[in-house]
């Protein structure tokens, strides 16, 4: 079965750095398109970035571009994303999802990453 595994979240001071990692199985990783989304204390989900199957082409929200970056290993069926210059307002549970048809199809279990002095 599909599975997506986030990993990578904790607690980080303003201005720091972190790398989130999502491990998917049970399907051809390289076939998908995969996003990375966000759900901040008491509010909906909000999309972080994108990354087409080869890792040519990227999106982001104009909330992290220039400090996020969403990469992909497809040797290691895994999708990263690389998180920098944080703000508490980055504060959220940040999900992994797989592109399906037409939107996220299935979803990890959440990585919660906190942004506190």
């Amino acid at each position: 079965q599909v599975q997506l595994v986030e990993s990578g979240g904790g607690l980080v001071q303003p201005g720091g750095s972190l790398r989130l990692s999502c491990a998917g199985s049970g399907f051809t990783f390289s076939s998908y398109w995969m996003y990375w989304v966000r759900q901040a204390p008491g509010k909906g989900l909000e999309w972080v970035s994108t990354i087409n199957t080869e890792g040519g082409s990227t999106d982001y929200a104009d909330s992290v571009k220039g400090r996020f970056t969403i990469s992909r290993d497809n040797a290691k069926n895994t999708v990263y994303l690389q998180m920098n210059s944080l703000k508490s307002e980055d504060t959220a549970v940040y999900y992994c999802s797989r592109r399906g048809n037409p939107g996220p199809d299935y979803w990890g279990q959440g990585t919660q990453v906190t942004v506190s002095s």
